[in-house]
């Protein structure tokens, strides 16, 4: 592995919401056209949190890219994601470089076919920050963990999204603030763009999504399997 290349991918990995409907009552005309709009994106994030509330698995594709200030270039990455409750998931990064990221909800390795080394730390101080993993996982909650407005027109609109940006409340240790893109028809993300305290954005985007619901049998079977990895021979292994 090239010098500086592991903390930048271990920053980059850990890159990686949500929220009580909302109902608006007492408001008087001269207020509804300031309320609607504070009330809107209060509504998208409740849309968000009972979606991900109600999912017991997902799968999807991803791409990924991360720009930082020197390095106009930036990195980018493309690959599978598998959620599965309580505290799985598997990021599979097939570009540019194979490397895997797996939580079994008690620890978390990070492979990297590469320079063939594995770190393995553990998962819950890991998860607690993961930001891709709160969401996913219906654990956070927006109302209590972020203030929530309209996008601030650094970003743009996606067509048959709704646009929500979050600043968490108190100090987080990778995340300054968040945008977020929920897909109008099904309250899922789409589309997620991180920016950190250096002001580095990584940006991820979600395709071909698949859901497994607790209420409703139907969606893609996951095998628990997947989130057990064996490294192969020579491997390195890295205790953290």
């Amino acid at each position: 592995m090239r010098s500086g290349e592991r903390p930048v991918m271990k920053k980059t990995l850990k890159l990686r919401i949500i929220v009580a409907l909302f109902l608006c009552i007492g408001i008087s005309p001269q207020m509804l056209p300031a309320a609607a709009e504070t009330a809107a994106p209060i509504v998208t994030a409740g849309r968000l949190q009972a979606a991900y509330e109600d999912t017991a698995g997902l799968v999807a594709d991803f791409r990924q890219h991360t720009a930082m200030q020197l390095n106009r270039r930036g990195k980018s990455g493309s690959g599978t994601v598998v959620f599965l409750k309580p505290g799985h998931m598997r990021w599979d990064y097939f570009a540019p470089d194979r490397q895997i990221l797996i939580s079994d909800g008690r620890t978390i390795t990070m492979y990297f076919e590469k320079s063939m080394q594995m770190i393995v730390t553990a998962a819950r101080e890991y998860l607690q920050s993961d930001v891709t993993y709160s969401f996913f996982s219906g654990s956070g909650n927006i109302m209590e963990d972020f203030t929530i407005s309209a996008g601030d027109g650094t970003v743009d609109d996606t067509a048959g999204t709704s646009l929500i940006k979050l600043v968490p409340k108190k100090a987080h240790p990778q995340i300054s603030r968040l945008y977020v893109w929920v897909a109008d028809d099904t309250s899922l993300i789409n589309r997620i763009r991180m920016v950190d305290h250096f002001d580095t954005i990584t940006d991820l985007f979600f395709d071909n999504i698949k859901r497994l619901s607790n209420t409703d049998s139907t969606g893609p079977v996951i095998d628990s399997k997947l989130f057990t990895f064996i490294p192969p021979p020579g491997t390195e292994i890295i205790n953290q």
